[in-house]
């Protein structure tokens, strides 16, 4: 590649769309608080059961902040130096979420007994979970894609998004991407009917779910950008906060095969056309930055603290006043942390990587 393709101008960052940013900050917040909950009670007792939505909200806002950043430019930099782009900001915290998990699975003084796997073992499953590659096979941790680092499952299903949006979406026209789209939904609403709830993705029994899950909402969100569906309000951050809330916070029923489709088809994708174009009080602007940069280390860093709550609260049975001041200063350090992590370490390494690839 020419010095053009990896110049300073082409792999510089867009404007944000802030309010976007700090609702991703909300959405990961709520998918903390809601691996706290589910460990401790069944989803009709869980008052933000629904929490674990906040994976379609992010795949969403996925492919319409990929739409918006590269798809002007991406014919210029290159499929390579895009990819590497995309490494560059995802992986540095795959790698620490791994290193985390790896500790947590080594030293829980709770109830893990890493003793019952072999060095090797243990080595390859550290390794699948550092390169992404899907190996559930760890009982004791329900058979998650990744072991060490349950949420990556994610962040594999968002790789793929990528390289798909690289090899062939970029250039696709707005009616395929709405023919894609209307079949990605079809295949929820397929596995809404058939699982009752749209919570797969993350096991090996529910691969495919993951596929269907990223495919609609990624394609929704480019959908949005491509077609510029966006709604103009003054519903705000906080405004549409509560909106978001909503979502993770509806009740559990027998009607979760409809209600949880409805949510990922309609509501979330009219929540990304509204983000964008919300007016943003200049009050809580940096509160929507600050909840944006905090997003992304916050999801990919809090498992290690809930496989060893999880292992606690089975061994020790804490009561409802323990929990709660658990849960909620778990929740709190867990974001003190996160920030810690974007600037002693995300931050650093992003631009360390960077600059090799601007100079490359």
């Amino acid at each position: 590649m020419n010095a053009k393709t990896l110049s300073p101008e082409l792999l510089k960052t867009k404007e944000h769309f802030h309010i976007l940013d700090g609702l991703r900050g909300v959405a990961a917040v709520a998918i903390v608080i809601f691996h706290f909950m589910e460990v401790v009670f069944l989803p009709a007792k869980n008052f933000i059961g629904h929490g674990f939505l906040a994976v379609d909200f992010f795949f969403c806002l996925s492919g319409f902040v990929i739409g918006y950043a590269y798809d002007d430019r991406i014919g210029k930099m290159g499929i390579l130096a895009f990819l590497k782009a995309r490494l560059i900001r995802l992986h540095p915290l795959v790698v620490l979420g791994s290193v985390l998990g790896l500790l947590a699975f080594l030293f829980d003084p709770f109830g893990m007994h890493p003793e019952i796997y072999s060095a090797g073992r243990i080595a390859v499953i550290f390794l699948s979970s550092v390169l992404l590659i899907p190996f559930p096979v760890v009982s004791e941790r329900y058979f998650n894609l990744f072991a060490f680092n349950a949420p990556a499952w994610s962040l594999f299903w968002e790789y793929v998004a990528n390289i798909v949006y690289a090899l062939a979406l970029y250039r696709a026209t707005r009616n395929v991407l709405l023919i894609l789209t209307l079949v990605a939904a079809a295949a929820i609403c397929y596995i809404g009917y058939t699982s009752g709830n749209l919570l797969g993705g993350w096991s090996g029994e529910t691969f495919w779910h993951g596929s269907a899950r990223i495919s609609y909402s990624f394609l929704a969100g480019l959908l949005i950008f491509r077609s510029k569906w966006i709604i103009k309000s003054n519903l705000g951050f906080v405004g549409l906060s509560v909106l978001l809330l909503l979502a993770f916070l509806m009740p559990d029923s027998k009607w979760n095969w409809i209600t949880e489709p409805m949510i990922v088809l309609l509501y979330f994708p009219l929540l990304i056309s509204l983000g964008a174009g919300a007016k943003l009080q200049e009050g809580v602007k940096k509160l929507c930055i600050f909840s944006g940069n905090i997003s992304y280390p916050l999801y990919m860093t809090h498992y290690m603290v809930l496989w060893l709550f999880a292992d606690y609260y089975f061994s020790h049975k804490p009561d409802t006043t323990q929990l709660f001041f658990i849960i909620t200063a778990g929740t709190a350090l867990l974001v003190g942390f996160a920030y810690v992590v974007m600037k002693v370490y995300d931050i650093p390494v992003r631009r360390y990587f960077l600059a090799k690839l601007k100079k490359a």
